[in-house]
């Protein structure tokens, strides 16, 4: 088995786990607990973003509430 079978074989596998746990995948994102790691995360890297790209910040602030939306209860 080479390289690129193994990469192919555990994509594979990464799918399947996926599948078999959507919706226990589903109620984590979308948990109290993701919220409050999503905003630390999420806060962290656009003060970053802010501090490398200032002229940006308004677009970099509508990256992150998008990115929010997506994780967490909130």
């Amino acid at each position: 088995m080479g390289l690129e079978d193994a990469i192919n074989d555990a994509v594979n596998k990464g799918k399947e786990f996926i599948e078999q746990n959507k919706d226990k995948i589903d109620e984590v994102l979308h948990s109290e607990q993701a919220e409050g790691i999503s905003d630390t995360i999420l806060g962290g890297a656009a003060d970053l973003a802010k501090k490398v790209a200032p002229g940006a910040a308004e677009q970099i602030d509508g990256v992150r509430d998008n990115l929010d939306k997506a994780v967490g209860n909130e």
